[in-house]
């Protein structure tokens, strides 16, 4: 099982520890996580992307530069493009080019985007919501398997033969499919033979396994093979010496993210009795200490039927530099171990081959 950490670049992830920190040491502190979590061994950084004041990262390709520059071995992915509102020509461009700086170290996870802002910004409408995302990703994967591309479609001009440079330094550039709740999605995938990364950030894990199986058997009627449909889980998350500990340092930045996140979708406030609750055994989110969390894992992906990989969102927690590298640490020395030893890695799956 590959294990990593996803991070939306908060503008100030200090925001409930006293003043806020610039957007410059923001980023400064974004990439001293990923230093930190390739130092510990972690397998995994993907930087999301958002067109929102409280995050950093609307040029998530540009910041995973920046960390391929000071990392060595950690795989490096977007999580996730937004793709539906993106030129797939550019898109490939980047992570081709992150490709060479990283020497083979990168992937991109894709999707449609939990939040609306990217529509409008690049001239595009809500309505074509499914059916831009459906025209870009087939012309995406058109480019990563074709040097010289003939593609047409309705929102994009048309390629006749032009050559889409640079190539990456892997052969086959890494692509995930970024999925929530929607069955037609992880039909998608499945057919389409691409890896699955699954987010799912409230309610019990174990719902989502009738999807994670609409999923394989998409990609079994497809012709694909078995061992090429992998699931990943991507959770809140965050890691200190004991359960308590965490549950109380992560709860209130938590709380003020997401309510503000519910007020724009007219829902309440967010309650701690709801935050207790998925932090049960079913829940979830994987706050605790690094028992209890590898525990979780374990049980999340016996629910699922086996998740080749899981990564841990923690910068919506309002933490403070150390507790997040604090965090990152404990989850490379103490929980990885636990979760290697139960589900060892496809190491050349992990590369892309």
């Amino acid at each position: 099982m590959q294990i990593g950490i996803d991070s939306f670049a908060a503008a100030s992830a200090d925001y409930t520890h006293g003043p806020a920190l610039s957007p410059a040491e923001a980023v400064q502190q974004l990439l001293d996580r990923v230093v930190r979590a390739d130092e510990v061994g972690l397998d995994v950084f993907g930087i999301g992307e958002h067109h929102r004041p409280e995050f950093l990262d609307s040029a998530p390709a540009v910041l995973l530069a920046a960390a391929a520059a000071r990392t060595r071995t950690i795989r490096l992915t977007s999580a996730v493009t937004v793709l539906s509102a993106a030129d797939p020509v550019r898109v490939f461009q980047e992570f081709a080019t992150l490709d060479l700086i990283s020497n083979g170290r990168a992937e991109m996870v894709v999707g449609r985007g939990s939040f609306g802002e990217a529509f409008p910004l690049f001239g595009y409408a809500r309505a074509d919501y499914d059916a831009l995302f459906a025209e870009k990703l087939d012309l995406l994967l058109t480019i990563r398997d074709h040097e010289h591309v003939h593609w047409a479609g309705q929102f994009r001009p048309a390629l006749t033969g032009q050559g889409i440079y640079p190539r990456p330094v892997q052969a086959r550039l890494p692509v995930w499919l970024g999925v929530g709740g929607t069955p037609a999605s992880f039909v998608r995938a499945g057919t389409l033979g691409l890896p699955l990364m699954v987010a799912i950030i409230g309610g019990e894990t174990h719902r989502f396994r009738p999807l994670v199986d609409l999923y394989r058997e998409a990609g079994r009627r497809a012709g694909h093979a078995p061992e090429t449909l992998r699931v990943g889980l991507h959770s809140l998350g965050y890691v200190a010496e004991t359960f308590e500990q965490a549950a109380e340092e992560y709860y209130p930045g938590y709380a003020a993210a997401f309510t503000k996140i519910g007020r724009e979708r007219g829902f309440g406030p967010v309650t701690r009795p709801q935050f207790n609750a998925q932090l049960g055994p079913h829940g979830a989110f994987l706050v605790g200490s690094p028992e209890t969390v590898a525990a979780k894992i374990l049980r999340h992906a016996d629910a699922l039927g086996g998740i080749d990989r899981v990564t841990f969102q923690m910068d919506t927690g309002g933490l403070t530099s150390d507790q997040l590298l604090h965090a990152i640490e404990l989850i490379g020395k103490r929980v990885a171990p636990q979760l290697r030893a139960a589900v060892p890695t496809k190491r050349s799956v992990v590369a892309g081959l």
